[in-house]
């Protein structure tokens, strides 16, 4: 995709949505935090009506130790993977308690020292929490970034250095969530809906199929 391209492509996506916002459930950093690391190959659906009943009796580090590893799994065992999340939620709380006052650290370094916190984890949690312009590379991302030619890659690191350098800086802060929402309701992994697709004109998987 050619830089023009790619100028037009976010503009036409900033038109459509102009302040996108995460799916998941949250009111506070704790509780991001917690939701994005339940994510992990779950749904957003899914993991809203766990956290749903979850944050009413444990929306902190302390409240969420209290409960315990079978109260947890309780609430979450609708999830899946659900007991490695619990173990790893739990390991996460003591630490937030004995290294961060029960505060979410805002570096990607300290945060990805929590067990279950990864760097799409990390990027998600610096970015829709802190405002960085941090690139979460999930699989929706991996294949709009792709398939449209915006930033190609064989690995999501790649997809992700690659977006940081070929996204305006003006672009750079709602960038993640405008192509997690285009692939997760139009750019579809089976059956791309090209033809309700805003950014068509400006994608080569389009142009390359008509």
């Amino acid at each position: 995709m050619k830089l023009t391209d790619i100028e037009a492509f976010f503009a036409t996506l900033a038109a459509v949505n102009p302040q996108p916002q995460t799916e998941l459930a949250f009111a506070s950093v704790f509780e991001l935090l917690t939701a994005v690391l339940l994510s992990a190959q779950a749904t957003d659906v899914s993991v809203n009506k766990a956290t749903q009943t979850l944050f009413l009796v444990a929306n902190t580090p302390q409240k969420m130790l209290d409960l315990g590893l079978t109260g947890l799994e309780a609430h979450i065992k609708t999830i899946g993977l659900y007991h490695s999340k619990a173990r790893h939620l739990l390991q996460t709380c003591q630490i937030l308690i004995d290294h961060y006052s029960g505060e979410v650290p805002r570096t990607r370094e300290a945060l990805q020292t929590l067990p279950g916190v990864g760097r799409k984890t990390a990027n998600v949690v610096l970015n829709v929490a802190f405002g960085e312009p941090t690139m979460a590379v999930d699989t929706h991302i991996f294949r709009v970034a792709n398939r449209t030619g915006l930033a190609c890659g064989r690995t999501p690191l790649e997809v992700e250095q690659h977006l940081l350098q070929r996204v305006p800086a003006e672009y750079l802060v709602h960038a993640h969530h405008w192509l997690i929402l285009l692939g997760r309701y139009i750019c579809q992994a089976r059956s791309p809906k090209c033809a309700q697709c805003a950014v068509a004109s400006n994608c080569e998987f389009e142009s390359k199929n008509t």
